[in-house]
């Protein structure tokens, strides 16, 4: 691998494009690189590597001359296949975004085919389904957004203080983060505690949701109650201004 890894220093080629060429997330990319050959990779992978390479096996590399015609021809297969993989990654039209909001668009598709490609137990689509949720909640609950940054720190590749945000904010958050983390891997609590906690966290939960159904009862209930003194039997575009009217009117009756 050391020779490949050579070959594509003298040709400029960076992770970013190959990753993208090859279809990959960056970090798969650096997982590829660090095997110890070739045989070691995909089979589709390699292939694909040696297409952009113009080579059979990379036993041919020995005897590769890298000159300014090679390197053109390379970098036009490189980026004839990055278009491909763009589209295949349902990605081929950003128009309007910004180089760096490309590369993370890409990296995120990448990385998410990778991991369920990967998966023989679920869980990596289970723990999908959860981050669309939490990518859905941060819409309403702006302060997610620091969630991500303290996971960003603890794992290395956020500086540790990086503040992108409001920055007291940040503090206070990951401070309690860091705390329930440190209580989380000491087990400094008794299980009863911990249960106890975790009935109040379900209890809420709970009660949230009971309030969230009852506003939407209460809504529909009002919805329900305008349409009937408009005369009405459903909200269509012609009616909806006046339908809305209508039900914050009686909304303001119980006032």
């Amino acid at each position: 691998m050391s020779k490949i890894n050579d070959v594509l220093s003298s040709l400029g080629v960076s992770k970013v494009r190959l990753a993208k060429y090859l279809g990959v997330s960056r970090q798969m990319l650096y997982n590829y690189l660090a095997c110890e050959t070739l045989a070691d990779w995909p089979s589709e992978k390699a292939t694909r590597l040696m297409q952009l390479l113009d080579v059979k096996s990379d036993k041919d590399l020995d005897n590769l001359v890298i000159d300014g015609d090679y390197i053109i021809k390379v970098d036009t297969k490189l980026n004839e296949g990055v278009k491909v993989a763009l589209s295949s990654n349902n990605l081929g039209d950003l128009k309007g975004f910004n180089r760096k909001e490309v590369e993370v668009l890409t990296d995120l598709t990448s990385l998410l085919k990778d991991r369920l490609k990967d998966d023989k137990t679920k869980d990596t689509y289970n723990t999908y389904v959860y981050l669309y949720h939490f990518l859905q909640s941060m819409e309403t609950n702006k302060e997610l957004k620091y969630l991500l940054a303290f996971v960003s720190k603890l794992t290395g590749f956020t500086k540790p203080r990086e503040f992108l945000y409001n920055q007291d904010n940040q503090i206070l958050f990951e401070s309690i983060m860091y705390s329930g983390f440190t209580f989380y891997n000491n087990g400094g609590a008794s299980s009863r505690k911990i249960q106890d906690q975790h009935e109040k966290f379900i209890k809420d939960i709970e009660q949230k949701h009971e309030e969230k159904i009852s506003r939407t009862q209460e809504l529909n209930t009002v919805k329900l109650q305008a349409l009937k003194e408009l005369g009405y039997t459903t909200i269509t575009q012609d009616n909806a201004k006046e339908v809305f009217e209508k039900i914050a009117e009686i909304q303001s009756r119980k006032v």
